[in-house]
């Protein structure tokens, strides 16, 4: 049987894990200073507990996520029957010095080993210390539009 959304279980659904494994950027939510959404798409990487993500320092989202560190994370993909993993959890953002090794692992998945490590390699020379966020999940929902839809369609579908 199929965990109810919002189950931590999800995660190791198949659809999860292929979307958690996927170069398909996530869509970050949060809450801007005044209170009003923002979100933004970003790489991850996908630790078996924590989503992590990284940006400079200074970029304006670091400084919101602070504040107010509630979030969502949807992965999706663009194929029908879209396939989609809901997440919400807290941000922690810590300031580290170099390339997380998790943005570094990101960068490899999205471009391949050698570019990715190219990449990490000049983001390091640009930022000698980089903004580190990590959600671990508290509710997790997958949407597959065929098993498994928006609950609002499901209660109209039976």
């Amino acid at each position: 049987m199929t965990p109810p959304p919002g189950s931590l279980d999800l995660l190791d659904d198949p659809i999860a894990q292929e979307l958690l494994r996927s170069t398909i950027p996530a869509r970050l939510a949060y809450a801007w200073l005044d209170g009003t959404p923002r979100a933004v798409p970003i790489w991850f990487h996908w630790t078996g507990e924590e989503v992590v993500m990284g940006g400079p320092p200074d970029a304006p989202k670091m400084r919101a996520l602070r504040a107010n560190p509630d979030v969502a994370l949807t992965i999706d993909g663009d194929a029908w029957p879209y396939r989609v993993l809901l997440l919400r959890g807290r941000a922690q953002v810590e300031v580290v010095t170099g390339v997380p090794a998790e943005y570094a692992a990101a960068a490899r998945r999205y471009f391949g080993a050698e570019q990715g490590d190219a990449w990490a390699a000049q983001v390091g020379q640009l930022l000698p210390r980089m903004g580190r966020i990590a959600v671990r999940p508290d509710w997790a929902s997958v949407l597959d539009f065929q098993t498994r839809f928006p609950s609002a369609l499901a209660r109209r579908m039976g």
